[in-house]
């Protein structure tokens, strides 16, 4: 089993992105468990692949080993486009996913259902030591609910319905969610991206 290091601090993603990636045979380990230093990575690309590559680039130099990151948020249609690359900040520097969902649900206020379609998108890169980077993207469309529902996942699971189900993520069952999820589309990609790479 490989090791991977995640540069990611949530631990929400650290835990769907393990389930996923032992089916590939990558055992990921936090960034504290690595002993690399607790830094904030500035996030100021403009798109989610520029953000998560440069959170793996900066956490592999600091460990020297392959290092997997992902950037991730929800697009909402009506918004146009919003929170996006914003999502973990969306209702400002000293929010938290609790404030980020009561904005959002501020922000839909009067939308009707069929104008609340949204997109989960996840990009996750990998940068290993021998300079060779790769970045897959995964989205999962779905539509904003009216009101919070459920209790499991993190951020915004409880508002997001994906298409084909009657439930949200936080609704679903987490082996549910990984099989349909945005960061399990990237996943998915990544893998096909290793092997062509030979990584």
């Amino acid at each position: 089993m490989e090791t991977i290091i995640a540069a990611s601090q949530n631990r929400g993603k650290i835990k769907e992105m393990e389930a996923i990636t032992k089916e590939f045979g990558m055992q990921i380990i936090s960034r504290g468990e690595a002993g690399v230093a607790d830094i904030d990575i500035t996030e100021d690309g403009a798109t989610f692949e520029e953000n998560s590559l440069k959170k793996a680039r900066e956490i592999m130099k600091l460990c020297g080993k392959a290092t997997i990151a992902d950037d991730s948020g929800v697009e909402v249609d009506a918004l146009g486009g919003e929170p996006g690359i914003f999502s973990a900040r969306y209702a400002g520097a000293e929010c938290d996913d609790k404030k980020n969902r009561d904005k959002l649900l501020k922000e839909m206020e009067g939308v009707p259902l069929e104008k609340r379609t949204a997109r989960f998108v996840s990009v996750i890169s990998m940068a290993f030591p021998s300079g060779s980077e790769i970045t897959a993207r995964g989205e999962c469309e779905g539509h904003i609910a009216f009101e919070e529902r459920g209790a499991g996942g993190f951020g915004y699971d409880s508002l997001f319905i994906p298409i084909g189900h009657g439930k949200t993520f936080a609704e679903l069952k987490p082996e549910e969610k990984n099989a349909i999820s945005h960061r399990a589309n990237a996943l998915k990609l990544l893998r096909v991206n290793l092997e062509r790479q030979n990584v």
